[in-house]
C-alpha cells in the first residue's frame, strides 16, 4: 500500500487525509494502548490531530494531547507511553501535513510496525472498541519543560554567547529560544512566533537562510541556529555568517562527542571515514539510522547518528533526531572555541548533485552495467553506491518524483566531474535502453 515514506506520511491537506488519519489512529490503537500526541504549528494541524485522536479513541486506546511542540520533544515524552504520534509534514510547505509515529525510545515505527498499520487499512480490518471501552482524550502538560530539563542535565553551565535563532515560525518557537536563554545565551529571535504560514521557506537550506546570515553578521553574533517545521532538523551559521554544511556538522559533532562510530546515510561525505571514525551506512532517512542505533543498544560502543540533511541523533537521550539538543550542543562547542576555526579544520571535498528523468525500473539496467564495467566497490543498500579510492558515486531513484538522482564526491573538482558524468551517462543510457560502456579516461586517478 505504501502509505509511509521514510519519515512518516505526508500529503496535501484534503478530506482524504483527514479520513486517512482517522484510519491510522484506529489501526494504531489496536496495538498501542496509550499514546501521546503532538503537532507542529501548521494551520491544519489541529484538524489532522483530532482526526487521528478520534481513531485512537475509537479503538479503545487512551490519548494524551501534548499540544504544539517539536517532534523531538514529543518523542522524549513518548517514553511514558506505548507510542507517540507527531502531526507534521516536517520541512514540506504549509499546505502539507501528515504524521510521524514513534516508539517509547524515540525511534520511528519500523517497517514491520508500518506494514501492520497499512495492512489493517488496506484490508478494511479496522475494528471499533465497544462503546463501554472508549475513553476521553486528556491534556498532557509539561513536555517542553521535561525536554529542557533533560537537556540541561547534559549542559548545566551558562555559556554567555550571542545567538540568532531562526525558528521559521515552526514548532521550535516554543522551546529553542527558552532553552538557550536558560543556557545563559543572549538570544536574538528571528521568526520565533508560531505561525502556520511560515515566513520563509521552511526547509533550513542555505538559500532559505539569508536573513539569518545577515542577522549573525549585523548583530556580531557568535552563531546562528535555524530549524525546520517540526525541529527534528537544525542548521548552523558560524561566527563569520557562513552556513555550515551538514557533512561538516556531522564530523564536528562526532569529534566533539568523542564517538567511536558514526551511523549515517549513503549520501554522507567520505570525510567522516577519513577523520578516523568507524562508519555504518544506511538508506537515506533518519528512521534507518535509528534502526541501526537501536540494534546496537546496550553494547559498549560510543555511537552517534546523523543525516547530512540536518538530522542528528544522540542515543543516550533518544533515538529521535533532536534539533533542540543539537542546538544546545553546538552552543556548548562554540563556547570553547569559535565555530569558524573548528569548521575550517575539517576537510571538505567537492560534491555534485543532479537528476535524470526516469522511472526506478531502469535501476536494474544501471546495476547490471555497473557490475560489468566498474572498477569500484558497488553497494546496494539504497540505490547504487560505487566507491572509488578517491571518491564515490550514488545513483538512487527519488522517493517523490519520477527522477533518478545522481550524487558524486571526490578529492578534486575534476575527479568529481568525471564520476558525476559517469553516473549521468549510465542513467541516460539505461533510460534510452542502450548498452552502457565506460569511457576509460573517466576512471583514471587524478
Amino acid at each position: 500500500m505504501g502509505l509511509f515514506g521514510s519519515s512518516g506520511i505526508r500529503q496535501v491537506v484534503t478530506a482524504d487525509l483527514l479520513q486517512l488519519m482517522f484510519e491510522v489512529g484506529l489501526a494504531a490503537g489496536g496495538s498501542c494502548r496509550s499514546a501521546v500526541i503532538g503537532c507542529d504549528t501548521r494551520t491544519s494541524s489541529e484538524a489532522v490531530k483530532y482526526s487521528f485522536i478520534s481513531g485512537l479513541l475509537a479503538a479503545g486506546a487512551s490519548a494524551s494531547d501534548a499540544g504544539a511542540l517539536p517532534t523531538p520533544t514529543l518523542a522524549y515524552a513518548a517514553r511514558d507511553f506505548d507510542a507517540g504520534a507527531m502531526i507534521t509534514a516536517s520541512h514540506n510547505p504549509p499546505q502539507y501535513n501528515g504524521i510521524k509515529l514513534v516508539n517509547p525510545d524515540g525511534s520511528a515505527f519500523d517497517s514491520a510496525q508500518r506494514e501492520k498499520i497499512e495492512k489493517a487499512i488496506s484490508k478494511k480490518s479496522l475494528r471499533l472498541a465497544p462503546w463501554q471501552k472508549m475513553k476521553n482524550c486528556i491534556d498532557y502538560t509539561g513536555a517542553v519543560d521535561k525536554h529542557i530539563a533533560r537537556i540541561r542535565k547534559d549542559f548545566p553551565a551558562e555559556y554567555g554567547l550571542k545567538v540568532v535563532v531562526d525558528c521559521g515560525g515552526g514548532a521550535a518557537s516554543v522551546i529553542t529560544p527558552q532553552l538557550l536563554r536558560k543556557l545563559g545565551c543572549k538570544v536574538v529571535p528571528l521568526y520565533c512566533e508560531p505561525t502556520g504560514h511560515f515566513p520563509r521557506e521552511i526547509e533550513p537550506l542555505p538559500e532559505n537562510l539569508g536573513e539569518l546570515m545577515k542577522a549573525v553578521k549585523s548583530e556580531k553574533a557568535d552563531l546562528g541556529i535555524a530549524h525546520d517545521g517540526d525541529a527534528d532538523r537544525v542548521a548552523v551559521v558560524d561566527d563569520k555568517a557562513r552556513f555550515i554544511g551538514g557533512d561538516k556538522l556531522i564530523a564536528l559533532f562526532a569529534r566533539q562527542l568523542g564517538v567511536e562510530r558514526v551511523v549515517t546515510t549513503v549520501d554522507a561525505s567520505m570525510v567522516i571515514e577519513e577523520m578516523g571514525f568507524g562508519v555504518a551506512r544506511t538508506k537515506v532517512g533518519d528512521a534507518f539510522v535509528s534502526d541501526v542505533l537501536r540494534a546496537k543498544s546496550g553494547k559498549k560502543v560510543r555511537e552517534f547518528g546523523a543525516e547530512p540533511s540536518g538530522c542528528y541523533i544522540f542515543p543516550r537521550v533518544s533515538l529521535c533526531p533532536d534539533g533542540i539538543y543539537s542546538a544546545a550542543k553546538i552552543v556548548e562547542i562554540a563556547s570553547r572555541r569559535k565555530l569558524s576555526a573548528l569548521v575550517d579544520e575539517i576537510p571538505s571535498y567537492p560534491v555534485l548533485r543532479g537528476s535524470v528523468a526516469g522511472d526506478r525500473s531502469v535501476m536494474k539496467i544501471v546495476e547490471k552495467n555497473l557490475r560489468a564495467e566498474a572498477e569500484g566497490k558497488l553497494d546496494t543498500i539504497d540505490g547504487l553506491r560505487l566507491a572509488f579510492k578517491d571518491g564515490w558515486l550514488l545513483i538512487r531513484p527519488s522517493g517523490t518524483e519520477p527522477k533518478i538522482r545522481i550524487t558524486a564526491e571526490a578529492k578534486s573538482v575534476r575527479r568529481a566531474k568525471q564520476i558525476y558524468e559517469l553516473g549521468i551517462e549510465a542513467v541516460k543510457d539505461a533510460v534510452r535502453g542502450e548498452p552502457f560502456g565506460f569511457a576509460q579516461d573517466r576512471l583514471v586517478e587524478p
